[in-house]
């Protein structure tokens, strides 16, 4: 085998040599074939990122999921803060960024909170509601949003 790799390598170089280093010589995995393939060099691709990019409104509304309407979030409200449930993954800088897009504010600040689903039974059966985030956002004075409308 030391002999047929020797020989491999003389080749792999004898091909670099002729086409000037500007394509890279790929052996076929897994292949019965003993030549080598040559392939032109290719831009490297960036690996995907989990981040969500806010270039458009719909990546803004995959962050705020709906707004949280209970009696605390309505009383709550009287002083310029709105509560929101909003994605697993998104951060305050995301929710801040898709606050603004949707709704035109720049909220001053934003508390997050990771809320775990209640035990609940039904019958014999023990139960879990789901997980969720939640976001606070406080608007600074005179500013205000209406989440009511289409609710």
């Amino acid at each position: 085998m030391g002999l047929l790799n020797n020989w491999l390598h003389k080749k792999k170089k004898e091909q670099l040599n002729k086409t000037g280093n500007k394509a890279r010589v790929v052996e076929a995995a897994k292949s019965d074939s003993i030549k080598p393939a040559v392939v032109k060099e290719t831009k490297e691709v960036e690996p995907k990122k989990h981040k969500v990019k806010l270039s458009d409104k719909s990546a803004a509304f995959k962050i705020l999921v709906k707004p949280l309407v209970t009696e605390k979030s309505a009383v709550e409200e009287s002083k310029n803060k709105y509560s929101f449930v909003v994605a697993k993954f998104a951060n305050k800088n995301q929710i801040k960024i898709a606050i603004e897009e949707i709704y035109g504010v720049k909220p001053s600040q934003i508390n997050v909170a990771n809320i775990e689903g209640r035990r609940v039974r039904f019958g014999r059966t023990m139960g879990k509601r789901n997980d969720y985030k939640k976001a606070i956002i406080t608007l600074p004075a005179g500013k205000s949003i209406d989440i009511h409308t289409g609710v």
